[in-house]
């Protein structure tokens, strides 16, 4: 059968366009060069954290179509490591050649609310929640739902653009606060909080990494077991789920699915990424097939990798207060068993991402030995996985 022009494999020697040059593409490309890629990026600033791996830097902002367009023309592929693009910069990438995964993907995710409505719509399971224009919208959710937690539609992630509310007296304060729209998710009482990572070819392949288990602190991710410590059931429940909507959306690259167990057992969709994942950055140390070289292979159209567990790692976030005072003692850190080290290039400032550990151990009761020694070096102590 011969292939559509469009599901040709883009084979290592072309170059991947990236729109973002943050640390998630710091590492796309990082795994595209291993592979023999070369790698453009558009991004507002000149000195983003891939720019240092890139052949070609685009200065830009996430609209300026005519900077996409420059950057397109330059790619075999184009994908995104950020939400914030532009529907006219999206469109630009895909007059002039590849998008993966396509604009209709970021269209669907990147507004919480039409997100939540497209998962209830297609059958998935949801939190009760509530659309917020005015006060008097966020009123009447209160009202219905009783405390919720309250989050701009656009834009916002690590606890930002986003507020608990639990009086009707305090809507007004709390709309003003995030300037625009908003979801009002009602607050659920939780078992535990787990993301799967999903990649699909251009051909329909579907690949899943088993679900981690995320632990936050004040809305930031603080640390990530990989596999998660779940019955293998609950396993397969969250896969099958999230393998459902990444075909459903038909995902050409990698899809996040961020998930709830409630105290209840009842399973819940949170909110869909579709990019790499920070909750997956240990998997690659703990499978044959990290995210990163996943993303390449299913935007590219290549086979994708093998990604059962060979052991467990966890994720520990290090956020740019720890370079605020003293040097942290990186080098007793890595005289750890198991432990790597990862830094973005980035400026630290307080609760910026500037990198992150990657702690492995034989079992999750190792890794997370390790991961709470280092942690305690840094004197960041990890949140509590009770």
């Amino acid at each position: 059968m011969t292939m559509r022009g469009d599901m040709q494999p883009i084979l290592p020697g072309a170059t991947i366009g990236l729109l973002g040059g943050g640390q998630l593409g710091r590492m796309t490309a990082l795994a595209a060069r291993s592979m023999g890629y070369k790698i453009a990026v558009l991004d507002p600033d000149p000195h983003c954290a891939a720019a240092p791996l890139a052949d070609t830097v685009i200065v830009g902002a996430f609209d300026d179509a005519e900077a996409a367009r420059r950057l397109a023309r330059c790619s075999a592929v184009v994908t995104y490591e950020i939400e914030r693009i532009a529907p006219a910069v999206l469109q630009a990438v895909a007059e002039c050649g590849l998008l993966r995964p396509g604009a209709h993907v970021l269209a669907c995710i990147q507004d919480r609310a039409r997100q939540k409505r497209w998962l209830s719509d297609h059958g998935y399971p949801v939190g009760p929640w509530r659309e917020v224009l005015t006060s008097t919208d966020l009123e009447q959710a209160l009202f219905d739902l009783g405390p919720c937690r309250v989050k701009r539609t656009q834009g916002g992630y690590d606890g930002r653009a986003q507020v608990r509310v639990g009086q009707v007296d305090d809507a007004e304060a709390a709309l003003a606060q995030l300037k625009g729209p908003a979801v009002a998710e009602q607050e659920l009482q939780l078992r535990l909080e787990l993301s799967v990572l999903m990649a699909r070819s251009p051909r329909g392949e579907v690949v899943a990494h088993p679900p981690a288990a995320n632990w936050h602190d004040d809305g930031v991710l603080g640390f990530s077991l990989f596999p998660a410590p779940i019955h293998r059931s609950l396993a397969r429940e969250a896969t099958d789920l999230a393998t459902s909507i990444a075909v459903e959306l038909e995902v050409e690259g990698l899809l996040a699915v961020e998930l709830f167990i409630t105290q209840a057992g009842t399973l819940l969709v949170n909110e869909l990424s579709p990019r790499p994942h920070n909750t997956f950055h240990g998997a690659g140390a703990a499978c044959a097939t990290g995210q990163f070289e996943q993303f390449v292979r299913a935007i590219c159209g290549l086979p994708l990798g093998a990604t059962e567990p060979r052991g467990a790692s966890v994720l520990v976030n290090l956020l740019g207060d720890l370079w605020l005072g003293p040097q942290p003692p990186l080098e007793s850190v890595l005289a750890i068993p198991g432990v790597s080290l990862h830094l973005y290039g980035k400026k630290p400032r307080p609760l910026r991402k500037v990198g992150h550990l990657t702690v492995c151990g034989a079992t999750a009761a190792q890794a997370l030995a390790r991961a709470e020694a280092a942690a305690s070096l840094l004197e960041a102590p990890l949140p509590s996985a009770s």
